[in-house]
Order: structure tokens, then C-alpha cells, then sequence
């Protein structure tokens, strides 16, 4: 295959990760709008809510590793397809949900459902390095596109049809995801460029737990992750009990509920497909990291001084800069700082951070609701990633 053939080839690839990346975000915003309101049918109060929070992120945290190291080993299609697969029997599962029990045992299959994961390795494989944060950048505008989607049509559907009904959709997208990965994406999406040859190694083990020490080894790597899991803490607790506080301190219904996660979507798709690409190509990831950790910090402290949703919906402008900013930021060091074989481990092991803080956040959200109200979510933003902040700046500028 020629050069120009070669780059026409990845373009293709590219372009089908992000139509993949709509509808597995669509999937998945339709399905996040069905929980809270299923929850609640079922009779579930805030603390249940986040311990259903909670067991979801710890089987995710389970799967992250596993699933980058599968994606290592057995290529770009069979990572998708797995993503996909356990992303339409999770949402079976939930519309079958007629009890608590039930909805609990939904999240079993989730172990696998790392969609996000999958794009970026097959986004990683294909990019060069200094392309990187950009290419992972617009991975953010059509995740954000499927969000406004998702978030629109999943209020609809449940005010219209109920929560199974939209489940049920949520499951169908995915299966029509898995077929379209079997159609387009190759096998081994490493094998296309010169400097991201397959893995030549004798061990082929998915358990592999020696190759995740070496990772951590490597300087700076263990440092960027604790500083993305302090870092990210406050914002999971926030972000994992949003849907309570716009449910029963705004008085959201579900539709509008919906829209409010559409307009999240369409900042997020400015912020990491416009704004976070161009500060990085002028600043560097290295600089550019203090700074969206300032921003986190600030808007933790808006958060908790804000007494309506048009107040929350103005704080939504910093925050999605801050956090798309620090995400990508961190997302492109890890895999530059990590042999191009192991890019889907690292990233497995990153997407970990996320499936850690999702697995604690709920249930410190759900005591923390209950005791002192949302505005403790930001003080604990704005403490934390004040001292972060103090941290990365000076071990950078010193």
C-alpha cells in the first residue's frame, strides 16, 4: 500500500471510529437518562442510588485494564465489538429491570462496555504524537455530539414511551455499532503505521500483571495518574450525583433534564474539539496542565455559591474548558510516555482512574447531599484542586 493510499486508508478508519463514537455516546446518554427515574420508580433513595453508581465504576474498574490489554493483544476490531457487545446486553438487562435486584445485576456486563477506551486506542495507533491531543480532542466533539443527542432523545423517550422503552433503543444502537466495526474497522489498527508495529512478545496473557507494574514504572507515569485521580475526585462526585440535584433541588423533568445534558454536550464539543487542541498546539501539554487544574479549582467554588440552573448553566463555560483541558492534557502525556505496543494497557490503566472515582464518588456524594447539600461538592472541588494546583505549578516552574 502507497503513502497516499496508506493515509487515505487510516483517514477512513478514523472517520468510522467517530460515527461509532456518536452512537456509543447516544447509547449511552439515553441509558443515563433512563437511570434516575428507573431508580426512582423502583423506590431507591439517594444513598441506593450511589451505591448503584458505585458497583457500576468498580466493575468498570475491574474491566479497564483487561479490556486495554485485549485491545493490545487482539486488535482495534475485536476491542470495539467487545465495547459494544457488553454495552447493548447491559441496556437489555436494565429494561428488563423489574426490581432493585435486577437493576443491580444490569451492571454485570459493563465490565467490557469501555467504548471511549477503544476509540482512543484506535485514535492513538493512527496518530502521530505531536497530532495526538488534537486527534484525541475530536474524539471529544462527536462524544459530545451523541451526548446532545442521547441526552434530547433519551428525555423524550422516557416522558413519551418509559424507561425500558428507551433502553431498548439504547441496546439496538449499540448492536447496529457492532456491525458496523465488523464491516469497516481491520483487525490491527497497529500494523498501519511503521512506528506501531503489532506487540512481538512471548506473552499473550490478558492477565498479564507484570506489564501493568512496568507501566507504572515508567517515570511520570505513576505521578500523572495520582494527579488525575486527586484531581478528578471532586469533579466525579459532582458530576455522579448531577442528576439527583437537577431531579430534586431544580425540579427537573426528565425532558428538560435532557436538554440541560444536550447544552453540556454542544460545550464540550466546542471545548475539546476547538478551544483544547489550539492551547495545546501554542502552550504544550506540560503548561497547559497547572492552569486547567486552576480552572477545575475556581469552578468548584462558583458551583457552590450557585443558587439556580441559570447560574449552573453559565458555570458550565469554565468547567467544560477546565476539564477538557485537564483530560486531554493528561490523556496525551500517558500515551507519549509509553512504547506505541502498550498504549492500549496505559490507557486502560487511565481509564481505571475514571472507573475509581466513579466507584467512590456516588457513594461521598450521596452522605455528603444528605448532610450538607450540593454545595459541599464544590468547597471539596475548590480545597482539593487548590492544592493540586499549588503542586503541579511548582514542581514546573521550579
Amino acid at each position: 500500500m502507497t503513502g497516499p493510499q496508506k493515509d487515505a486508508r487510516m483517514g477512513f478508519i478514523i472517520q468510522i471510529a467517530h460515527i461509532n463514537m456518536v452512537l456509543y455516546s447516544t447509547c449511552f446518554w439515553i441509558q443515563n437518562g433512563v437511570m434516575p427515574y428507573l431508580s426512582k420508580r423502583l423506590g431507591m433513595d439517594t444513598v441506593m442510588f450511589g451505591y448503584l453508581q458505585t458497583t457500576f465504576a468498580i466493575i468498570q474498574l475491574l474491566g479497564g485494564p483487561l479490556f486495554g490489554r485485549f485491545g493490545d493483544l487482539f486488535g482495534g476490531r475485536a476491542a470495539l465489538s467487545l465495547a459494544y457487545l457488553s454495552s447493548g446486553l447491559t441496556y437489555v438487562l436494565m429494561g428488563l429491570s423489574t426490581s432493585v435486584s435486577l437493576l443491580f445485576l444490569s451492571r454485570l456486563p459493563s465490565v467490557f462496555m469501555h467504548g471511549m477506551q477503544a476509540a482512543q486506542m484506535i485514535v492513538t495507533d493512527l496518530s502521530s504524537e505531536s497530532e495526538r491531543a488534537g486527534a484525541l480532542g475530536k474524539l471529544g466533539i462527536s462524544y459530545g455530539l451523541g451526548m446532545i443527542v442521547g441526552s434530547s432523545a433519551g428525555g423524550l423517550l422516557i416522558s413519551k414511551f418509559g424507561e425500558s422503552f428507551a433502553a431498548y433503543i439504547a441496546a439496538v444502537g449499540s448492536l447496529v455499532n457492532t456491525i458496523i466495526v465488523m464491516k469497516y474497522i481491520p483487525e490491527h489498527t497497529k500494523s498501519l503505521t511503521q512506528e506501531n508495529k503489532p506487540e512481538l512478545t512471548s506473552s499473550r496473557s490478558i492477565f498479564n500483571v507484570n506489564k501493568f507494574f512496568r507501566l507504572l514504572s515508567i517515570p511520570g507515569a505513576a505521578e500523572i495518574l495520582a494527579i488525575k485521580t486527586i484531581t478528578a475526585l471532586p469533579i466525579g462526585v459532582f458530576q455522579s450525583m448531577f442528576s439527583v440535584v437537577a431531579m430534586n433541588y431544580f425540579k427537573l423533568e426528565a425532558e428538560y433534564n435532557g436538554y440541560l445534558m444536550a447544552y453540556v454536550g454542544v460545550l464540550q464539543m466546542i471545548m475539546q474539539g476547538l478551544v483544547v487542541g489550539r492551547l495545546t498546539e501554542k502552550f504544550g501539554e506540560k503548561y497547559l496542565l497547572p492552569w486547567s487544574i486552576l480552572v477545575i479549582c475556581l469552578v468548584g467554588l462558583a458551583t457552590a455559591l450557585m443558587s439556580n440552573i441559570f447560574h449552573f448553566c453559565l458555570i458550565c463555560i469554565p468547567m467544560s474548558l477546565g476539564i477538557s483541558a485537564f483530560y486531554l492534557t493528561t490523556n496525551s502525556i500517558l500515551t507519549k510516555i509509553v512504547p506505541p505496543a502498550d498504549t492500549g494497557a496505559m490507557l486502560g490503566m487511565n481509564m481505571s482512574v475514571h472507573s475509581l472515582i466513579r466507584s467512590v464518588s456516588p457513594t461521598i456524594g450521596g452522605f455528603l447531599y444528605q448532610l450538607y447539600g450540593y454545595p459541599s461538592f464544590g468547597y471539596l472541588q475548590f480545597v482539593i484542586n487548590l492544592l493540586v494546583f499549588f503542586y503541579v505549578f511548582r514542581k514546573i516552574y521550579n
